[in-house]
């Protein structure tokens, strides 16, 4: 695998932009000029299309549909048991129903209008009925969509009065209906097959369709963008298949994925049913995603993808570590290694750290920096392998003798008092924050310093790892910076039971 490939650009931003907006504008001129859109992925922060597409970026969705704000109007969708249940979403920490909020305010925010929220699988359930009132009192628009007996192979019953047709109506006012959701199992599918039988019952043809960024339809079943795809859904059991709908139809072979591939004949049903003749052969007909058509060097997508399987695999090694439950995805992730045909080795920064430990028998880390260079850094009497590293590939950066000091000890040592002496911390260590804290301060009256600080941007995209699992503080750092972080699955002190990061 080359060496610092992922730092080069694989994909076009700019013409996704273009030619994603264009398309979704063709698809809803080929209805009643409304056009419902299921939204799958992360809007805001789709850091996994960035890792693996270098050059998309992360909110290239949002800025895409900012291309279309003055068509486009917003529904999020959240189910009502998520509600209840205090479900959370384990990037940010927070509840469904507070991401609700949070997604208005970022829409907001950026000019595209927030129509309503729909609160699906809707019984009655007391924090349900508790968010509702508090949308309305901020002056947010509410439904209630309800579950539905049979649901979704009974599509008799589904698509009649007593289905979709018991539902609210969501008075959408625009010709492109964005619906969109916290998570999975909100009920996006369903809130769009429901607002076309109320559609069609209102005389207005309109159309769905789905957007979804992964698996890429157009590259191959086993290009490792697409088992990427795979890795990163490890957890749910996600499989790309072969779409034999559209194989059938058209004798063209196209990636999706089982779930959308074994729900389709009921899709096809339902739009049968509500529309009269379903528009689509098959699931990826549905679909509108054109990414796939903007990848200008697949080498570089290639190995940024083989990289990011390598870290889902140490993500689910950390966890298995931390919560001390075996899942499902190890194994999963494995075989995905296998038929990628890598290793762990494959990633350098791994050997690199590993060997920097075992020359000094003290934890260690590695960075590889834009043009190839892996920088390592080790656990001393003042700061913690990761600051250490940090310190050292922005001098390699700026061009800093290794030997001249960035940082003077007067001004880490009363960091260290004030850690162990005030702060009751066990650790003198100084973190990254901590060190880069010291470095700014030091910034003000040495050049060398400012000149160091000026190349943390340059390591935004490198990989990095850690032969143990580091605090949050320090992970915290490595996100901030756009560092891509793994760690080995163990402590730096394996006996202890209790662990505090």
């Amino acid at each position: 695998m080359a060496g610092a490939e992922f730092m080069k650009i694989g994909f076009d931003n700019d013409k996704y932009l273009s030619m994603q907006s264009e398309h979704i504008r063709e698809r809803i001129s080929k209805f009643d000029n409304k056009l419902y859109l299921e939204f799958g992925g992360k809007l805001f922060d789709d850091y996994h299309a960035s890792r693996v597409l270098p050059g998309f970026h992360p909110d290239s969705k949002l800025q895409m549909l900012m291309q279309l704000k003055d068509q486009a109007e917003i529904v999020i969708a959240i189910n009502a048991e998520d509600i209840e249940s205090g479900k959370m979403r384990g990037d940010y920490g927070i509840t469904y129903d507070m991401d609700v909020l949070r997604l208005i305010d970022a829409f907001q925010s950026k000019d595209l209008y927030v129509g309503s929220v729909v609160l699906t699988m809707y019984n009655s359930q007391p924090e349900a009925v508790a968010f509702e009132k508090r949308l309305n009192e901020l002056g947010i628009r509410t439904y209630r969509h309800y579950k539905i007996p049979g649901y979704p192979y009974d599509t008799a019953s589904i698509v009649s009065d007593e289905g979709y047709g018991r539902n609210d109506y969501i008075e959408a006012s625009r010709p492109l209906v964005v619906v969109t959701a916290p998570g999975p199992g909100s009920g996006k599918m369903a809130t769009c097959l429901s607002q076309l039988y109320h559609e069609y019952r209102h005389g207005i043809k309109a159309g769905y369709a789905k957007f979804e960024t992964f698996p890429i339809w157009n590259l191959p079943l086993k290009h490792p963008v697409n088992l990427a795809y795979e890795a990163a859904t490890a957890d749910l059991k996600d499989v790309n298949m072969i779409d034999p709908f559209h194989l059938e139809a058209y004798g063209e072979t196209t990636v999706n994925y089982n779930r959308d591939i074994e729900i389709f004949p009921v899709v096809k049903s339902m739009l049968e049913m509500i529309m009269g003749t379903s528009p689509y052969k098959s699931p990826t007909d549905m679909g509108v995603n054109m990414a796939g058509n903007c990848i200008v060097d697949d080498d570089v997508c290639r190995n940024a993808s083989l990289q990011e399987i390598i870290r889902r695999y140490y993500k689910a090694l950390n966890d298995k570590r931390i919560t001390g439950e075996t899942k499902d995805d190890i194994r999963k992730l494995e075989l995905l290694m296998n038929q990628a045909e890598i290793t762990i080795e494959d990633r350098k920064v791994v050997g690199a750290a590993l060997e920097k430990e075992k020359k000094t028998g003290r934890p260690a880390a590695a960075i590889e920096l834009p043009d190839g260079t892996i920088v390592t850094g080790k656990t001393g009497d003042l700061l913690g392998p990761s600051a250490a590293m940090i310190l050292n590939a922005i001098k390699t950066l700026a061009g800093i003798d290794d030997e001249l000091e960035l940082i003077s000890p007067e001004y880490i040592t009363p960091i260290q008092t004030l850690k162990t002496d005030y702060l009751g911390s066990n650790n003198p260590n100084l973190h990254m924050d901590e060190i880069l804290i010291a470095l700014s301060s030091s910034a003000g009256t040495n050049e060398l310093a400012a000149e160091a600080i000026r190349q943390l941007p340059k390591l935004r995209g490198c990989d990095a790892h850690s032969t143990v699992i580091l605090s949050a503080a320090d992970t915290g750092i490595y996100r901030r910076l756009g560092i891509q972080l793994t760690c080995e699955p163990r402590y730096e002190e394996e006996d202890r039971l209790y662990h505090k990061l």
